[in-house]
């Protein structure tokens, strides 16, 4: 089916769509919701809700959907009203997709990084070191070979529960237990051929028998001529991806690639990598949401600031995220 799910519900075979299309225009919408799964059933009823948008989500962010805020996706998550609906029966074309359409760097997102690092004095950017301890009160950051370093400002864009863990203090840690989080296992794999899937760029898997929630065909974006793809398994907060769980994983995501069609028993896997995000996919709860935004004021009174996906603790894309970095920058230097 072409995604959003919400959108081309008419793609489904004849029943599941009546059952559907029955229980979108029977939903109960209220003005409040409670939770995230409670948003989707009153958005779209429990036909759509739970053959597509509970099971995905639930593999993705590896946790109960009623502890996640009815908000947690913001702009990305994909709404649908009836007439958009069946608008696109008839079009059977979505044109309404935040990410249907895109640009991306010819040389990929280090081209940003790059060209910054380019205009600025080499002379005064300190690579391959890591904070480990902040002095917020004196305005010192330590550095994991025990030098410091005085500031005037501080600005974070590394993971905020990693940040947390720089400061002393009961507010501090009692903060980092607080934030709720998945963990992502990638996988990219290298095969000897193409598969039968040419034009696809990504799919997105609900059935909880596929290990993977979402997989991607970097050949196809960059017309290569070879199967070469990105795998990404959801994992919870406090759960230990080990070398046997990796080894593991692989084993079963070549196996379901099979059973999908996706390779066939002439496609031999020629090369692989593994990565793990950790964290992934920030959970947004309205309590913790409250207890953020409270750290942020506070510490930018010090002249600490923390900001991007995992700085900021929110969900947003590669340009929200530079849009605050430039915000922030000529913010501090009229300041």
């Amino acid at each position: 089916m072409d995604y959003p799910f919400q959108t081309n519900i008419h793609q489904l075979e004849k029943e599941e769509f009546i059952d559907c299309l029955y229980d979108l225009f029977h939903k109960e919408e209220k003005e409040d919701y409670d939770s995230f799964l409670d948003m989707l059933y009153g958005k779209f009823g429990k036909s759509i809700v739970e053959k597509f948008l509970k099971p995905y989500n639930e593999k993705l962010y590896a946790v109960d959907l009623k502890t996640l805020d009815k908000d947690a996706m913001g702009r990305f998550f994909p709404y649908a009203d009836i007439p958009a609906i069946i608008d696109n029966m008839k079009a059977n074309k979505d044109s309404t997709s935040y990410n249907n359409s895109f640009l991306y760097p010819r040389n990929g997102a280090g081209s940003f990084i790059q060209i910054l690092y380019d205009a600025l004095d080499s002379s005064k950017i300190l690579m391959e070191h890591e904070v480990v301890k902040i002095d917020n009160e004196h305005k010192v950051a330590q550095l994991d070979d025990g030098s410091k370093i005085n500031y005037e400002y501080l600005i974070n864009t590394s993971p905020l529960n990693h940040f947390l863990g720089y400061f002393e203090g009961e507010k501090f840690s009692a903060l980092k237990n607080r934030l709720s989080y998945n963990k992502v296992l990638v996988f990219n794999l290298g095969f000897n051929k193409k598969s039968k899937f040419t034009e696809e760029h990504w799919m997105y898997i609900p059935d909880k028998a596929v290990n993977f929630y979402r997989i991607g065909f970097y050949d196809n974006i960059l017309d290569a001529d070879k199967l070469s793809m990105y795998i990404e398994i959801g994992y919870g907060k406090e759960d230990e991806i080990t070398e046997q769980d990796v080894e593991m994983q692989l084993k079963l995501t070549l196996e379901n690639l099979h059973k999908l069609g996706i390779i066939d028993d002439d496609t031999k896997l020629e090369e692989h990598s593994t990565i793990i995000m950790d964290p992934a996919y920030v959970h947004i709860n309205t309590e913790t949401e409250k207890m953020v935004q409270q750290f942020k004021a506070e510490e930018e009174k010090n002249g600490i600031y923390t900001i991007g996906r995992y700085g900021a603790w929110t969900y947003c894309s590669m340009e929200d995220c530079m849009i605050a970095a430039r915000d922030l920058a000529m913010s501090l230097c009229q300041g």
